[in-house]
């Protein structure tokens, strides 16, 4: 029997992770996190039944503990409950679904207690990959992605020689704008931006794949976990979502993971490495498919890449920087407080101001984040 813990089980790969668990009868759910939807982790404790619920509103896990005293699920709050959860002694991995820097430390938490990590909070490699993968190799624990791009490079690697790498391809769908330019961006809305053409995900993913910022991310992440520097990373624009991401080798061979737009692959893939497991769902069919597409990404119009790249090649805090700003412009144009291409202009202002720290501890990092947040709440 696996046994798991899942930060941010409520999002949208923390349910689909459950969705795993539901199709396959050997995995155990041993602790289950959200920060406030305290209805569906309600739900979600009577299912599966963890012995641990953290929450981190305070507020939200005293209505959580009173909902379900009937059950044996132990409720923690805040930070120190999201740390409890990461180093239970009888899990094996950790799934990270929780979105933001929120994620840092119970990720760290983890690899301290020598849990495998399956990840999928963006975050934690971005703003401290130098930190984390130092760590994961001291603990002798895996970083297992979650991402599909990241787990189909990781795929593709399977079985063969990371010196032999001459580039990784990051396939991108280029997002609800694909083909816009700069002027017919001023108007959209932010209906119009959360209709992704491909994938079902939560919101503000959703937000960074219309800006490219996810993109950008991404690229932050690939460095880290697979250790290439970031002149061997390139970004690929293939609309129709099929091939995931690929690798070239030093002989021109490219080695591509395809299949539907479906995040439980990656996820169970994670879950059960090095093996896999049957997975319900649509196959390719490439008879109806017919072709498949490729362009470059117009860097031009969508400059959360070019500004993504530009901050992991400055390095030190200012991925933080980038990343921070981001979070705070895509969670006010959630609420409607700015346009779309305000978001570009928030990162932008935000790293042009910062002078960077080059080897950042976490307390410094963090830090960090909260300065730039304050700074832009203050002319925003």
């Amino acid at each position: 029997m696996k046994k798991i813990a899942i930060l941010g089980s409520t999002g949208s790969i923390g349910t689909q992770t459950l969705e795993v668990v539901r199709a396959n009868k050997d995995i155990q759910v041993l602790g289950i996190s959200a920060g406030h939807n305290v209805h569906k982790l309600e739900e979600q404790v009577r299912e599966f039944r963890p012995k641990l619920a953290a929450v981190f509103d305070e507020k939200a896990a005293r209505d959580l503990a009173e909902r379900i005293r009937d059950t044996d699920t132990k409720v923690v709050s805040g930070m120190e409950g999201l740390l409890e959860l990461s180093g239970m002694p009888e899990t094996e991995i950790l799934v990270t679904a929780i979105v933001g820097m929120l994620g840092i430390r119970p990720t760290m938490e983890a690899i301290r207690a020598g849990k495998d990590i399956a990840l999928a909070n963006k975050e934690t490699l971005v703003t401290a990959g130098h930190l984390i993968m130092p760590m994961a190799e001291k603990y002798g624990v895996r970083i297992l992605p979650v991402d599909s791009e990241h787990s189909a490079i990781f795929q593709a690697l399977n079985g063969e020689h990371k010196e032999e790498i001459h580039k990784l391809l990051i396939t991108a769908s280029g997002g609800p704008f694909r083909g816009r330019k700069r002027a017919e961006l001023e108007k959209v809305t932010l209906a119009d931006t959360l209709k992704h053409p491909n994938w079902v995900m939560g919101q503000k993913i959703t937000v960074d794949s219309a800006t490219l910022v996810n993109k950008g991310l991404e690229v932050m992440e690939a460095r880290w976990l697979f250790d290439m520097d970031l002149d061997y990373i390139q970004v690929v624009v293939q609309p129709q979502s099929v091939i995931h991401s690929m690798i070239e080798f030093k002989d021109g061979g490219i080695m591509a993971q395809l299949g539907t737009p479906d995040m439980r692959l990656p996820i169970q893939y994670a879950l059960y490495y090095p093996h896999r497991r049957y997975l319900d769902g649509m196959r390719l069919d490439f008879a109806k498919l017919r072709q498949i597409t490729f362009e470059e990404p117009d860097m031009e119009t969508f400059l959360g890449l070019p500004m993504a790249i530009e901050a992991s090649k400055a390095g030190g805090t200012m991925p933080t920087v980038f990343n921070a700003a981001n979070e705070l412009a895509v969670r006010k144009f959630l609420h409607e407080e700015i346009r779309f291409l305000d978001i570009y202009e928030i990162i932008g202002q935000s790293m042009g101001r910062h002078t960077k720290s080059e080897s950042p501890d976490l307390d410094e990092i963090l830090a960090v984040e909260q300065e730039t947040y304050q700074w832009i709440e203050s002319r925003w």
